[in-house]
């Protein structure tokens, strides 16, 4: 049953998810009944310490990072080289340095040991880094900003989710080189197979696929380490570049070269957000405790090895870590590097899909498609239009750079943009709420945003070779959810001045002789203080209001989960007229049947096999007096005609709804 009607709709406080039903709550403008707060426990668990725990940081957490021997030292010797002149030891040592420091400085200092104490309600990750601190900073302008960084932020780290998959399957592929030099030719389609094959079996889950990530990659990370240990054991010399002596020799010997030096240097850090981003699956001891004790030392064996063996033979700069491994061992460290890289690409794809879903249920993008991969595990997800794009991306940069060294100068910019935003954000979060003094807050926090600021200014010099990419990628983000956010608070203030109070409503309802037939109405709403409009044209069309009515509002909190048993608050208006507001966390999906199902616990009765759901779907159309561009209008458009359904989204059942469009004029 669907009409249309022009209506105008209102504006509400809040993040607000594009078509969701969400509102802050004022009980105090109705006030009949008692308030009641109930729910489920929030599935959030401590994550597992032990052996099986660690494992599964190896596997996820350290996939990135742990791929970066295979281009991030012979990137970075290229550029000194650049293939005119022989590289000197001194140079191999100061590379080598600025490579062990800047693990040191950007990973162990300021990730392990700093901002993983920045966790909201256990999750970490820059979307909740931003939360925090706009938790603690009152001033809507401030609050804005913070907003923008950790956009910002966020809109590259999609960047570097289609460049992770492809960079780090080309960069093993191209081992073939070393050990087949016929065989080329195949680098390039090997590595789009490959791609492919991994993004069409994201629909499978990876939860089967997940048991085996840890156990490969602490084989990874013995080998990478054996093979650096033996090469240092020939040319023990090289040890000494650990000092941050030779670091500073490099840069006041090349100056402005040792500058463009640190765009390449930094893909050693390559997936440090990620240590950061996953702490909610696992924990901060278990990523602390992998990374100092074997993930740190093996790769800075690795690099160190790679060196001594460019000092003693500077031929093997084709391809430094392939050249680590005798002749016989080269094909099998092919194939567990592929392993590895398909394990890092899969760790990049999941951070994705976790980003996506964050951003949709905040408000900043449009609802889409999830499928649950894992019926006992929430967090595993697939969303099959964003799984797509990410594979056509990639695939694209394969075809487009075609080695691994091309496509490094578009991996940094997107890297050390979000350090850069995630240090912007860990200043305001521990200034507010670690109440760090300001002059400890800026000469800490100073030091790392030079640092980042160095590192990404120096990729900004590798914009035309490849580093507009992630901009590119960013830019159209940005655009897409600011056009999408501007566009669904239009839709909410053109609709707010024609709505009835649910004040008025209910003082009009005892003298109202609309016939009350048996059943139960559920009507969702975006705001609890007004009727649904939903309600509005049963009313106009059935002329007959249900027996028990429920008006239900989810309400998406700016926190990972809702907290402990208040997953939902249930108030009587009236004699079988409850108003409830469900709440969910970022970090969380939506069922509004299961949490209706929970009204029993505040000892109200509620059959949901009786129940009829009643929705809204809103037709925007384009009003005399547009307020916004063409473009943007058009974008916005297409956004909101590819969202999934309310239905869908809320897990409702689709046999159970009556919908009823609702024409809305922006």
């Amino acid at each position: 049953m669907t009409s249309s009607h022009d209506r105008s709709q209102h504006g509400h406080k809040g993040h607000h998810e594009g078509g969701h039903h969400l509102a802050e709550t004022h009980p105090h403008e109705v006030t009949a009944g008692l308030i009641r707060e109930f729910g489920r426990d929030s599935g959030h668990k401590s994550a597992p310490v032990g052996v099986a725990g660690l494992l599964g940081v190896l596997g996820v957490v350290f996939g990135d990072i742990g791929t970066s021997p295979l281009y991030a030292f012979q990137t970075s010797v290229e550029i000194i080289g650049g293939g005119q002149r022989p590289i000197h030891t001194w140079e191999i040592m100061g590379l080598e340095s600025l490579t062990f420091w800047a693990l040191m400085i950007v990973v162990t200092l300021k990730y392990v040991l700093l901002i993983m104490r920045a966790d909201h309600n256990g999750e970490g990750g820059i979307v909740a880094l931003m939360s925090l601190a706009q938790r603690v900073c009152h001033t809507p302008q401030y609050r804005w900003l913070l907003g923008v960084v950790g956009i910002a932020g966020a809109c590259l780290f999609f960047g570097d989710g289609i460049i992770t998959p492809a960079i780090s399957v080309l960069s093993a592929i191209e081992g073939i080189e070393v050990s087949i030099p016929s065989a080329a030719h195949v680098v390039v389609p090997v590595a789009i197979i490959i791609l492919i094959a991994l993004f069409s079996a994201q629909a499978l889950g990876t939860g089967k696929i997940g048991r085996a990530f840890g156990p490969i990659m602490l084989i990874w990370f013995i080998v990478i380490g054996t093979l650096g240990a033996i090469s240092i054991a020939q040319n023990p010399h090289i040890l000494l570049s650990l000092s941050p002596y030779y670091a500073a020799q490099f840069v006041v010997y090349h100056r402005f070269l040792s500058f463009i030096a640190l765009g390449s240097v930094v893909l050693s850090v390559t997936g440090a957000e990620a240590l950061y981003a996953d702490m909610g699956h696992f924990g901060r001891q278990p990523i602390r405790y992998a990374w100092c004790v074997l993930v740190l030392p093996c790769l800075a064996l690795n690099y160190l090895g790679q060196g001594a063996l460019l000092i003693r033979s500077p031929d093997a700069l084709q391809n430094p870590f392939f050249h680590l491994a005798p002749h016989w061992a080269q094909i099998p460290i092919l194939i567990l590097a592929t392993f590895a890289t398909v394990i890092a690409s899969q760790a990049g794809i999941s951070g994705g899909f976790s980003l996506f879903r964050q951003l949709m249920l905040l408000g900043y993008l449009p609802r889409m498609r999830v499928k649950h991969t894992n019926p006992y595990e929430e967090a595993q997800i697939y969303l099959p239009f964003f799984n797509w794009l990410l594979a056509i991306g990639a695939v694209m940069l394969v075809l487009a750079f075609r080695s691994s060294s091309a496509l490094a100068a578009a991996y940094g910019i997107a890297v050390t943009g979000t350090f850069v935003c995630t240090t912007l954000l860990a200043l305001v979060v521990f200034h507010r709420v670690f109440k760090w003094s300001k002059w400890l807050t800026a000469l800490v926090f100073g030091f790392f945003f030079l640092s980042d600021a160095s590192f990404f200014t120096s990729n900004v010099l590798k914009i035309p070779e490849g580093g507009w990419v992630p901009l590119a990628i960013g830019l159209c983000a940005t655009i897409m959810m600011t056009t999408w956010q501007r566009g669904r608070n239009l839709v909410r203030q053109r609709q707010r001045a024609d709505n009835l109070p649910m004040a008025t409503f209910l003082a009009r309802l005892p003298h109202s002789r609309t016939p009350r037939v048996p059943g139960t109405a559920v009507f969702l709403t975006a705001d609890p203080n007004i009727v649904p409009n939903c309600l509005l044209h049963n009313l106009r069309h059935n002329k007959v209001l249900h027996q028990n009515i429920f008006f239900v509002t989810v309400q998406n909190l700016n926190q990972p989960e809702a907290e402990r048993g208040h997953r939902a608050t249930v108030q009587e208006l009236a004699p079988h007229i409850h108003r409830v507001i469900v709440r969910y966390g970022f970090m969380e999906l939506p069922n509004v049947t299961r949490a209706l199902e929970d009204l029993r616990i505040a000892g109200i009765e509620f059959d949901p096999i009786q129940a009829s759901y009643f929705v809204s779907r809103e037709i925007v159309v384009r009003s005399s007096l547009p307020k916004l561009p063409i473009w943007r209008m058009w974008l916005f458009l297409f956004l909101a005609r590819n969202a999934v359904s309310v239905t869908e989204f809320f897990r409702i059942p689709p046999d159970r709804v009556v919908e009823f469009g609702v024409r809305v004029s922006i």
